[in-house]
């Protein structure tokens, strides 16, 4: 009789989701990418007093200068102060956070620090950063996210590791299971900050800072800020340093944004059809509320010859990975997915981003569109309304 109930519960709780609270009048915004000054670091990465090894690596990234938020966060980070940092989408957080730790680790032996993201793909994307910014300099590292061999992350999470990062639900359970110690940690990254202390994961997410007895250090970045969550922040961290690259609450200025209206005699599917048959749709990120939706999507456009994936939290992390690897290779032309996508998915060239319904939220809409328009490059999103 439980099951039932729970079930309807949990039906009724997504009717109210669906609601979205955004105004389509938002969604229209031209890029501005000619009229605003490209940021001019104060500084070179030689001028950093990063050690050799570092910046041998960054150099073989072809990275020679920072970008903004590195430029602003970097010295800081590495005197061991806390910090709030707000920035776009593709403006180098990721960097921003890694560099001083690799720096920390090297002049520091035995440091360790833990990176806590929302979702498989980040938790993937920071890890390949960590590994070729730390290249050649012995720093061990591991990943535990959802969706891969738990007895093998038991293994793995057993050895002492110099950097680990992983998504909150996999992370608790190796440490309820005794195999991962954080006691002795003492640098913290909430990558997607504002994601991560939303009531989805903050119970977990204070379950695994409470196990972290030796934290000295505390990071948050994320491309959006929301003001319900001041006092978490100021719960996690003490005098930290804040710094807004961008507002947190506004879309990014290199994508170019517009909403499509279907009328009531027209067919949804058919205007979006039309869209990716047009030459300049090269690389196009499609987004749907529900993973049922996602599916439904993906099959209409591989019977009218368009090539394209999925990717959604029904997907093994094997599919997800391969997904992502045929849309970077062009191999597919089109990635369908929930909002598992709308972080972490760091692909070059991604031409357009496209809303097949209205996004709940705007911080939804901010991070999916921050897929496009990234490094300077202009980007295009278009939002369907009903």
């Amino acid at each position: 009789m439980k099951r039932p109930v729970k079930k309807n519960i949990d039906r009724r709780r997504s009717k109210k989701r669906m609601v979205s609270s955004i105004n389509p009048k938002m969604l229209v915004k031209s890029a501005v990418k000619s009229t605003v000054k490209p940021y001019t670091p104060s500084q070179c990465y030689a001028d950093m007093a990063l050690r050799p090894e570092i910046l041998k690596n960054l150099s073989a990234k072809g990275y020679t200068h920072p970008t903004e938020i590195q430029d602003k966060a970097i010295a800081s980070l590495i005197s061991g102060r806390n910090m709030v940092g707000i920035a776009a989408t593709g403006t180098g957080k990721t960097g921003a956070f890694l560099i001083p730790i690799v720096e920390q680790m090297l002049c520091n032996k035995g440091k360790t620090a833990l990176v806590v993201v929302p979702t498989r793909e980040l938790a993937e994307q920071v890890l390949i950063e960590f590994k070729a910014l730390s290249r050649g300099m012995g720093l061990s590292s591991a990943c535990f996210i959802g969706g891969t061999n738990v007895g093998k992350d038991l293994g793995i999470a057993r050895r002492k590791q110099d950097l680990i990062v992983g998504t909150p639900g996999r992370l608790l359970d190796l440490v309820n299971q005794g195999a991962l110690r954080l006691k002795g940690t003492e640098i913290l990254v909430l990558d997607e900050f504002d994601r991560m202390l939303d009531m989805g994961f903050l119970p977990d997410v204070k379950s695994i800072v409470s196990c972290m007895k030796s934290r000295m250090q505390t990071m948050l970045f994320s491309a959006t800020l929301k003001s319900d969550q001041e006092k978490h922040i100021q719960q996690l961290l003490s005098d930290p340093i804040r710094i807004k690259v961008s507002s947190g609450t506004e879309s990014s200025d290199n994508v170019e944004q517009n909403i499509i209206k279907v009328k009531p005699d027209e067919n949804k599917f058919d205007l979006l059809k039309n869209l990716l048959l047009q030459p300049s749709f090269e690389k196009v990120i499609l987004f749907a509320e529900t993973k049922r939706s996602v599916d439904k999507i993906q099959v209409k456009l591989q019977k009218v010859g368009v090539m394209s994936d999925v990717i959604h939290g029904n997907k093994s992390q094997n599919y997800r990975s391969n997904a992502i690897r045929k849309f970077k290779s062009g191999k597919t032309r089109v990635l369908v997915a929930t909002d598992v996508a709308a972080r972490g998915i760091d692909v070059d060239g991604v031409t357009h981003v496209i809303n097949y319904q209205l996004p709940l939220t705007m911080d939804s809409y901010i991070h999916r569109i921050g897929r496009t328009g990234r490094a300077g490059k202009t980007g295009m999103a278009y939002t369907f309304i009903n």
